[in-house]
């Protein structure tokens, strides 16, 4: 799948399979919330967990409108402010939350597309991050080239890319089905930034 294939197939998702994507990649990024709010010690780690794995639950069940609200204030809630904090641990913690808002209000309105522009804020997540850790002093040419090999870059594109099949081929959001892409996105607590909850 190249990259055209790619951008096509995801502007296509819809319903649960956009729903589910959007929550992978939440997932995906949730690390970089957990390490970021415990460096700084704020103690919300433990009820972001909790409002994603709700999210989660969702994709199963038919739920009433009314609750989504709830979700998205809490969320907001839990948000860190960017301005707030000097750390760069922030903005990627904050993409997390930008990622799980973007699957609550797909749930609210699901006729509005968001596939697209979340796949781009998550490898944007990636993208920054090398830049800041591996690129700040790097010309422009050597910069695009970096950000072109680098294994993260590589996982981010693979991972969306069998997340997108995945959805594709698999014709209703069964548990073992959800159960799998869940596993699979969270990665055994690693981030698409490669740091992980346990470290």
């Amino acid at each position: 799948m190249n990259a055209n294939q790619f951008l096509k197939a995801v502007s296509q998702l819809q319903g649960w399979r956009e729903y589910a994507f959007l929550l992978a990649l939440a997932e995906r990024s949730f690390p970089n919330y957990a390490l970021f709010v415990e460096a700084v010690g704020l103690k919300t780690g433990a009820k972001m967990r909790q409002l994603l794995d709700i999210a989660w639950e969702l994709l199963q069940k038919d739920t009433s409108d009314a609750a989504i609200p709830q979700l998205l204030s809490k969320l907001e809630s839990l948000s860190p402010q960017v301005d707030d904090y000097d750390a760069y641990g922030v903005y990627p913690a904050f993409d997390f939350c930008q990622l799980l808002e973007q699957a609550l209000l797909n749930r609210l309105n699901p006729n509005k597309h968001r596939a697209t522009e979340a796949s781009q804020l998550a490898t944007t997540t990636v993208m920054n991050f090398i830049e800041m850790s591996e690129g700040e002093s790097l010309p422009e040419d050597e910069l695009v080239r970096l950000l072109d090999h680098h294994p993260l870059m590589k996982e981010d594109k693979m991972f969306q890319r069998d997340l997108v099949l995945a959805l594709k081929r698999q014709r209703t959001p069964k548990e073992s089905f959800v159960e799998e892409l869940r596993t699979g996105a969270a990665n055994e607590g690693v981030s698409n930034l490669g740091i992980a909850l346990d470290s």
